[in-house]
């Protein structure tokens, strides 16, 4: 892993977030920043996928179930030469294929339509047997929050995952501990999580999700498990990067001012890669 590079595109990317978010003048902030390193680890180092050719069949495949942070996705994509980086300043506006959540029918680069939290691990779990019967050597790779894992449907496509052995299925939680009106403890506390995972019969790995090595390890350990998938409970910070952004949920949906992207803007540029 070039992780000095990784980490230069994190910071990119969570520039890029805070500037779409100024421009649409709404959108998500917290969710979007703290699953930064995580996605570029995916994007720029694991997923095998080729933005000349995003309808490739073997392609690996990433499902953002927390549909509202889809700005950190546009950021990827945008980055890896899926489309043009300057459309991402139409986040959200009329007619833009830029929807506040991901659209398969306007914009065919996100792999599912997500954001009715609870639903993106069933679409996972669908594709990964789906990839399996064909016998396509592809991964799935689903992000879930952890505010969203209060929702049934969570725990129903949990349990059905190791019943059929879809050790082709990893799945990220973004474990920043806040979520749209409070601190998760306080809403629907989820604790001991891991062993929640644990108890359905999961590999669960437990990591920081902002340590670019320890993703790529933990990403490295799940495909080397055979049998069952994978959980890698990831804790994160919400709104990683930018002070007056971190660990506050008034900040899960509410996109900064100019005055206030400006110094978030500022202080990404000024962290050391």
């Amino acid at each position: 892993m070039d992780i000095p590079r990784l980490k230069a595109i994190a910071r990119e990317l969570r520039v890029d977030v805070i500037r779409m978010l100024a421009e649409a003048g709404s959108g998500h902030p917290g969710g979007s920043l703290s699953a930064a390193d995580i996605v570029t680890v995916l994007f720029f180092h694991k997923m095998r996928h080729r933005p000349a050719e995003p309808d490739w069949p073997d392609r690996d495949r990433f499902v953002l179930s927390k549909g509202h942070c889809v700005p950190i996705l546009y950021a990827a994509l945008a980055k890896t030469g899926y489309f043009p980086s300057e459309e991402l300043l139409t986040l959200r506006k009329l007619n833009s294929r830029l929807q506040g959540h991901p659209d398969r029918v306007r914009f065919p680069y996100v792999e599912a339509a997500t954001g009715s939290l609870g639903q993106g691990l069933s679409l996972a779990l669908g594709m990964a047997l789906a990839l399996r019967l064909d016998k396509r050597p592809s991964r799935v790779y689903c992000m879930i929050s952890d505010g969203e894992s209060e929702s049934g449907q969570v725990w129903e496509a949990a349990l059905a995952a190791p019943k059929f052995k879809t050790d082709n299925l990893t799945v990220f939680l973004d474990y920043n501990k806040v979520q749209l009106s409070g601190h998760v403890k306080n809403i629907m506390d989820l604790d001991p999580l891991p062993e929640k995972w644990r108890a359905f019969r999961w590999h669960v790995l437990e990591i920081d999700g902002h340590d670019m090595a320890a993703i790529g390890d933990a990403l490295r350990e799940a495909e080397a498990t055979t049998g069952r998938p994978t959980v890698i409970v990831a804790h994160t910070v919400k709104g990683k990067g930018v002070s007056f952004m971190e660990d506050k949920w008034e900040w899960h949906g509410k996109a900064p001012n100019r005055e206030e992207a400006e110094r978030a803007v500022q202080e990404l540029l000024a962290h050391p890669v």
